[in-house]
């Protein structure tokens, strides 16, 4: 039986042809502000549609904290344009680079929300993980250029002005960068965006390598002239563990990677369907900031199709429920074998599989 399960449960927009006649159109768009507005039987009613709202909500938190971080970057600029700290530099240049990141992840977040077509049949979630590999080049640049700054400044060591003023500087920075990065970290996790969570813990980082800041200035108050270059070292090597960990999250959405602790759950729910005998082959991947399951059951051998069918709902039924931010699956059921009969796969297994 080969994919005996495909119907309202997968995206609502999957497969549709574009374009057509004007009425057509028309014809569509209100069949899709229907779906939209009608609950399904795997949808609270207070969540009429839960990828939609997921993507408004991480656009106002990407908005928000442009706005703060634009703001707190524009303090420090007034500082550093004043002062000459390059620690603080270094801050302010990173701040700026965090704030900006919300560009694509916006992007991305809109383009994530647009139908599918028959070319993009997954839809344009994926435009989530480009975004995230925009964030880690602009974290290197950030890094580039911070550590270029601090090596300049130690050869050429220059006296940072209004110490009282950098000081202030760095606090609004961590000020600023901690109330960010709990913002997009507690609505990264409701929506189950990991590129957002990932950038707030960037800021995080962000807010701490401020508080350094305040080493520099503090050195600059005891005429430790070379303190202030030192800390924009230390700030150039914080910004680059962000790297590290920031690269190695896209990488692993890039290959599919998660967590096995998903896969774990979905296989004890599907174990305990009525009419499951065994669990197959089980894949889970993130599209953007909604996963995917595909899924072969071991049914009994003697079931109708409508029945190994029935089975098939049921279970997606049970994983949507069950698996956070699961939006879709395909079902496969397969007959469990009868003694002495040939696995009908095996006309298929010369064949290289993913």
């Amino acid at each position: 039986m080969s994919d005996p399960h495909r119907h309202h449960h997968h995206h609502p927009h999957e497969g549709r042809r574009p374009g057509g006649s004007p009425a057509a159109r028309w014809r569509r768009r209100t069949h899709r502000l229907a779906h939209r507005l009608t609950p399904h039987s795997h949808e609270s009613a207070d969540k009429l549609d839960p990828a939609l709202e997921s993507s408004a909500r991480g656009l106002r938190a990407l908005w928000v904290s442009l706005v703060v971080l634009g703001a707190t970057a524009l303090a420090q600029a007034a500082v550093v344009a004043v002062s000459g700290s390059v620690a603080l530099l270094g801050d302010t240049v990173h701040n700026t680079a965090d704030a900006l990141t919300a560009v694509p992840l916006g992007i991305a977040f809109v383009l994530g929300r647009r139908a599918a077509t028959r070319r993009f049949t997954y839809g344009y979630g994926r435009a989530e993980d480009l975004a995230g590999v925009v964030i880690v080049l602009t974290i290197a640049a950030s890094a580039v250029l911070t550590a270029w700054t601090a090596v300049d400044r130690l050869l050429d060591p220059r006296p940072v002005a209004h110490v009282p003023a950098v000081a202030v500087a760095a606090l609004v920075g961590f000020a600023g960068n901690e109330w960010v990065a709990r913002h997009r970290i507690r609505v990264g996790r409701e929506i189950g965006s990991a590129a957002l969570v990932a950038d707030g813990l960037h800021a995080r980082t962000d807010g701490y390598t401020s508080l350094a800041v305040l080493l520099g200035a503090g050195g600059a108050a005891l005429g430790l002239q070379l303190a202030d270059p030192l800390v924009g070292l230390a700030i150039t090597a914080a910004i680059a563990l962000v790297l590290r960990d920031a690269a190695r999250e896209v990488f692993r959405r890039l290959m599919d990677a998660v967590d096995p602790a998903l896969v774990d759950r979905a296989e004890q729910v599907l174990d305990q369907i009525p009419g499951v005998s065994g669990v197959g082959e089980l894949r889970l991947r993130w599209i953007g900031h909604r996963l995917r399951a595909e899924v072969a059951l071991v049914v009994d051998g003697e079931a109708t199709v409508r029945e190994a069918h029935r089975i098939a709902v049921t279970a997606e039924h049970a994983l949507l429920h069950a698996v956070p931010r699961l939006t879709a699956a395909l079902v496969h059921a397969d007959p469990a074998p009868s003694p002495g009969e040939a696995d009908p796969h095996l006309a298929i297994a010369h064949h290289a599989r993913a």
